[in-house]
């Protein structure tokens, strides 16, 4: 069995272009670039949080120069897509929809054990559905017993909404104002979607594919975490087997102990357009932390969980990549109000930027601004005086 030996370049070229990053419209343009990106990527996270445009729109934004953020819907509404909280939250490809089935399992099987009032109260909830049609939270009544103690502490009707929806009896759609909508999976899958249970070995599989096929070169780590619901899941033992028949290779990559590992079909020697995209925390390339700092040398943390007087950046610092590098990272907001975008702080990394990729940015930084539908952008901070003077500039003269 022959190991494949890479450079750290090689390595986030590979990377880069499994993110869907090597180029601008790597996966083409319109509505169907982003379904062909969601069913490459096996995943895209969904976020809440709208300090800029939501994480699973500007994931998309970064790669589809067209898009629009009704499309995400649109593939929803026209079965193609669907939304569940397989690793995390997210949208995946209707397609693969069997192989959130093992998850639903686990999650029925393995979560905490219901008492007779909460089983009643699903079933209530279940029953409603299916005489009455899809339901969201606020058409039940407030049947809290004692006041909310924080965010978590969900009334039981939402807890029951949940817990429907991770067990695989409910499945949600989004309202107009991104409120979640419960309905019967039989009322959004389409009639030719295979329902099938997959077996143990099948999931397996199909981890280890989906999981190369997005991160390039991964680690049995990473793997683990997109599975992390089913425990006991076959996917070492599955693993081993892939590599024995050559689906699978395993990888040496200069300096990094962990063993690797890429799909046998993998392209190695790439390369990558000398392009500047602004990311989202939640992006697949950024998720994975230890990853930043094994393959492009970018100790990478985002700040809004961390206490405010702890952080160094920003409260959501977005990563600014150039190529195969990360070149700054962004605190930015976007007032809606006043459509202005409010860059709070621009850190660059410790690397000499020449004139074009400068200007690379500031095309990215106009990009960013339109997607979140604003109209101005003002810079608050950087730690590179020179660099944020040009870019400041060539937003000035534009008045």
């Amino acid at each position: 069995m022959e190991n494949i030996n890479l450079t750290k370049l090689q390595a986030r070229k590979i990377i880069v272009t499994a993110a869907g990053l090597a180029r601008r419209a790597q996966f083409g343009t319109g509505i169907e670039a982003v379904y062909r990106l969601i069913d490459h990527l096996g995943f895209v996270q969904l976020d809440t949080n709208y300090v800029v445009e939501r994480a699973h729109h500007h994931v998309m934004a970064a790669r589809v120069p067209d898009y629009q953020t009704e499309w995400l819907t649109e593939l929803c509404e026209d079965g193609r897509i669907y939304e569940y909280f397989s690793s995390d939250a997210g949208y995946l490809p209707m397609p693969d929809f069997r192989f959130s089935l093992p998850v639903k399992q686990a999650f029925e099987t393995q979560g905490k054990p219901l008492s007779k009032a909460e089983h009643h109260l699903m079933q209530q909830i279940l029953d409603r559905v299916e005489r009455d049609g899809a339901v969201m939270v606020g058409d039940f009544d407030n049947d809290r017993i004692e006041a909310s103690t924080g965010w978590w502490d969900w009334r039981p009707a939402k807890v029951a909404l949940e817990r429907l929806y991770l067990e695989g009896k409910l499945m949600i759609s989004r309202s107009k104002t991104f409120q979640k909508v419960y309905d019967l999976p039989l009322n959004l899958v389409p009639d030719d979607i295979d329902l099938n249970m997959p077996t143990a070995e099948e999931y397996a599989r199909f981890i280890i594919r989906q999981t190369l096929n997005a991160l390039g070169i991964a680690a049995l780590k990473e793997m683990k975490w997109r599975s992390r619901r089913v425990k006991d899941n076959l996917l070492k033992k599955e693993l081993e087997k892939m590599i024995l028949n050559t689906e699978v290779k395993s990888v040496n990559v200069e300096g990094l102990k962990t063993p690797l590992y890429m799909l046998h079909n993998q392209e190695i020697n790439l390369e990558l357009a000398d392009e500047v995209f602004i990311l989202s925390p939640f992006d697949i390339l950024n998720v994975f932390r230890h990853r930043l700092k094994d393959f492009f040398n970018f100790d990478y943390q985002i700040e809004c969980f961390v206490p405010a007087p702890k952080r160094l950046y920003g409260y959501f610092s977005l990563p600014v990549l150039a190529g195969d590098t990360f070149i700054a990272r962004m605190d930015a907001k976007a007032d809606r109000k006043k459509k202005l975008l409010i860059v709070h702080n621009i850190h660059f990394e410790a690397i000499d930027l020449d004139q074009s990729t400068i200007e690379k940015f500031i095309e990215a930084l106009k990009e960013f601004v339109r997607f979140n539908k604003c109209q101005d952008i003002v810079f608050k901070r950087s730690n590179n005086e020179s660099y944020l003077e040009l870019i400041s500039r060539s937003f000035s003269n534009e008045d």
